[in-house]
């Protein structure tokens, strides 16, 4: 199991010293929710802050578009070179051309799902994305329950997955602790995404541990 902890729930005042934090603790990639307001009732940070991230961190960055307009922000944030740009189906229009745009830039396109959508909206786009992020909480905010029907989707996911392009990974946010993540590696999810079970830990290392062992 990978663990990309979120920075949306880390300290934004001291910023650098959470990310390098996280980093030494074990940190897998490191997950960056960008909301603009619109797609979702927040605002978190533009790609100015997060410039000089490798600078910092080694760890492959792990983008989040929470916005509209998404060829827009995904022309705007590919500068930073991340690991993953992941897009919401129901906002993207057209959606394999975006696709595309991602993965010109040497990027892995991923595509995300709100919870109340289904899995089998992937059924002709999943050949072509490197990933699949599953909300278990409704998008926003951070610290959020934890939405148990996620595992039934995740289970079909993995047998589309399987079926049509074994490669693809699945991640899930929204909610995950230790209370979750057995089930959540046994219906076949490959990287967690946790902000504030480890931000809200003392012991940064333990937390990921937790969620790895």
């Amino acid at each position: 199991m990978l663990v990309a902890p979120s920075i949306l729930s880390a300290n934004f005042l001291k910023l650098e010293e959470e990310i390098k934090s996280i980093c030494d603790a074990g940190a897998d990639l490191i997950h960056i929710d960008i909301m603009d307001g619109h797609f979702v009732p927040n605002l978190t940070f533009g790609p100015v802050v997060l410039q000089n991230i490798d600078k910092i961190c080694q760890k492959p960055l792990d983008i989040h578009l929470m916005v509209e307009n998404v060829p827009f922000f995904v022309d705007l944030f590919a500068p930073l070179k991340p690991k993953y740009i992941s897009v919401h189906i129901e906002e993207t229009k057209h959606l394999h051309r975006v696709i595309q745009q991602i993965r010109n830039y040497g990027i892995s396109p991923a595509v995300v799902l709100n919870p109340h959508t289904s899995q089998e909206n992937l059924k002709y786009i999943i050949k072509d994305i490197d990933m699949v992020l599953l909300m278990s909480v409704n998008p926003g905010f951070g610290g959020q329950k934890f939405i148990p029907n996620v595992i039934e989707k995740i289970k079909r996911l993995k047998e589309l997955i399987l079926l049509e392009n074994p490669q693809c990974l699945i991640e899930v946010d929204g909610g995950v602790s230790d209370k979750n993540i057995l089930d959540l590696k046994n219906s076949g999810v490959d990287i967690v995404v946790a902000g504030s079970y480890i931000f809200s830990q003392k012991d940064y290392k333990q937390a990921i541990l937790s969620l790895k062992q």
